[in-house]
């Protein structure tokens, strides 16, 4: 009954997901595109249907970055960026552009993408040396905030030196999914394949963790090995998502709470739902800022940042001060 229970739901949320993907095919800043054929053939399948499926693939992958580290770190407001992953990828961004326009054109081979990418990984291995490994997880928290902080501090002085650079890289911050194609489609399906088998493979740690981590030892589990690498596991989800959408709010703070009630506590369902809630809500974000205003688009990490503001805001008005979720 559970089982049945379990597969209801997803694949509720499956067939959800593949509607979305049909409606941001159909739907666009220019109007709703129904002929397969001729002019709009080029619109539907190299544009927009590349576009709503790289959205959804991001959104995957935020989502489980999301879900990852809020139970790794056993704290509902914990999110994908914590360890230094955003200003890192900022970063990236950042050096590619001033170095590039100084003329050092070898960097182009890396691109934008690939410096952000870069860029998150170094944020969070330099938190990682920060707290020297993972002894504690308030130490690793901190560490993640004194990263982010110098990080942020380069990233203001690329734009005072190079104030020309300020429209490229606030892009960047705001998310962007209007540069999505079937190479960052590709990219990050083998990312999101790759990172939730991992997370898959793991969920029994976090179940052992959910219980408390002196319970865990007693398991006779390495929890330290074990934490390096769902921290690994999360920086790469991370790093492959902002890489092609930029610094995209909310949606992997949001989307775990908004399946918990489907899990039932397990930690498996717990993130495959968050995966799954993840793309859906990045996916309807994106619907919102390329028709809400059509034809103009409006970057769509201000639609997820309002979405998912309004949503905590609910939530906690909903929820007892100093209750625990």
């Amino acid at each position: 009954m559970q089982k049945n229970h379990f597969l209801g739901k997803l694949s509720g949320l499956l067939i959800l997901s593949a509607v979305l993907v049909l409606l941001g095919t159909l739907l666009g800043s220019m109007g709703t595109s129904w002929n397969i054929s001729g002019p709009d053939e080029t619109v539907l399948f190299e544009i927009r249907l590349p576009r709503s499926l790289g959205a959804y693939l991001a959104g995957a992958l935020l989502g489980l970055a999301g879900g990852i580290a809020q139970s790794l770190f056993r704290n509902p407001l914990a999110d994908p960026y914590l360890l230094g992953s955003a200003s890192g990828a900022l970063l990236g961004v950042g050096s590619i552009l001033c170095f590039t326009y100084l003329g050092n054109s070898w960097l182009e081979l890396i691109g934008l993408n690939g410096g952000a990418f870069l860029g998150a990984l170094i944020g969070v291995l330099a938190s990682l040396l920060l707290a020297g490994g993972y002894r504690s997880s308030l130490r690793l928290l901190l560490s993640g905030v004194v990263i982010s902080v110098i990080l942020g501090a380069a990233n203001s002085l690329f734009t005072y030196i190079r104030p020309d650079l300020f429209q490229s890289i606030q892009s960047f911050m705001l998310g962007n999914t209007t540069l999505l194609n079937w190479s960052g489609v590709g990219i990050m399906a083998i990312a999101l394949t790759l990172c939730l088998l991992i997370t898959l493979i793991m969920s029994p740690v976090l179940d052992a963790l959910s219980l408390g981590e002196n319970t865990a030892r007693t398991l006779g589990l390495p929890l330290d090995q074990l934490r390096l690498v769902l921290i690994g596991t999360l920086a790469l989800a991370t790093g492959f998502a902002v890489a092609q959408t930029g610094l995209v709010a909310f949606v992997g703070l949001a989307a775990p709470h908004l399946v918990r009630k489907f899990s039932g506590g397990r930690q498996r369902a717990q993130l495959l739902f968050s995966c799954l809630g993840g793309g859906i809500l990045l996916l309807c974000s994106d619907l919102i800022a390329r028709t809400l205003f059509a034809p103009t688009e409006i970057p769509v990490g201000i639609v997820t940042a309002v979405l998912g503001g309004l949503y905590l805001l609910l939530l906690l008005r909903r929820t007892p001060f100093g209750a625990h979720s």
